[in-house]
């Protein structure tokens, strides 16, 4: 693996209905910071049918590119397509660093992504920062620099763990929704839109939906709530 291949920031841009999930806003946001402490442009990876029109959205929110992976195979989430989606994409267009929200679905799809491109993840980050590994110099070990630096909580929450992935590209982490911000939207801002579809062979991985079942709920979802008060 030549590491010099690999470059930008990438983001899967999880979508259900139709409709752009909060977190991959955040994670622009991120990933805009992150770009440009690197000298690099923030990707947008758009999964699913008929879903090009998303892409202005992701624009404004701080993509500089969208890749499109459209097919019917992806109009409901189901783990063997997707997954097969996003390992090409990764695997054609070599991202330095791939993002994805740890959601129900990128808990299920980055782990199996990351198993295809043979490369580490660190699960549920809560902080994403650009600099040396290892982090203090040793003697006699070389220290590399520009690395995505993922933090996370470890042993129940007692310590913080940080954790590199020096060796092997891309490196990827699944973030916690909530804890990145989104930037003030740019409006009317233009991403460049690639449409690349690497051709879905249903197999015997591909489960067959035969239903879905939407709860109805006057709720709201905690995660998009800007204050919470618990008692």
């Amino acid at each position: 693996m030549s590491l010099e291949e690999y470059k930008d920031v990438y983001v899967f841009a999880q979508q259900v209905d139709g409709e752009i999930s909060g977190i991959s806003f955040e994670l622009l946001g991120k990933a805009k910071d992150r770009a440009a402490a690197l000298g690099q442009k923030v990707v947008a990876v758009l999964m699913g049918y008929n879903v090009k029109g998303l892409a202005d959205s992701l624009a404004e929110y701080g993509a500089d590119k969208v890749i499109v992976v459209d097919d019917k195979e992806l109009e409901i989430y189901r783990t063997e397509p997707y997954a097969h989606g996003l390992a090409s994409v990764i695997n054609e267009f070599k991202p330095e660093i791939m993002l994805v929200g740890a959601t129900a679905i990128g808990r299920d799809l980055g782990p199996t992504v990351s198993a295809r491109v043979a490369t580490g993840l660190t699960a549920d980050c809560t902080q994403l920062d650009i600099g040396d590994f290892p982090l203090v110099a040793i003697p006699g070990k070389e220290q590399k620099h520009n690395q995505l630096l993922m933090t996370r909580p470890a042993f129940g929450g007692n310590t913080i763990a940080t954790i590199a992935c020096p060796d092997n590209r891309p490196q990827m982490a699944t973030v916690r929704p909530g804890v990145m911000q989104k930037i003030e939207p740019i409006k009317g801002a233009k991403a460049e839109v690639v449409d690349y579809n690497p051709g879905f062979t249903p197999n015997d991985r591909y489960v067959t939906v035969k239903e879905v079942v939407k709860a109805v709920s006057d709720t709201v979802d905690i995660i998009n709530a800007n204050i919470l008060v618990s008692g």
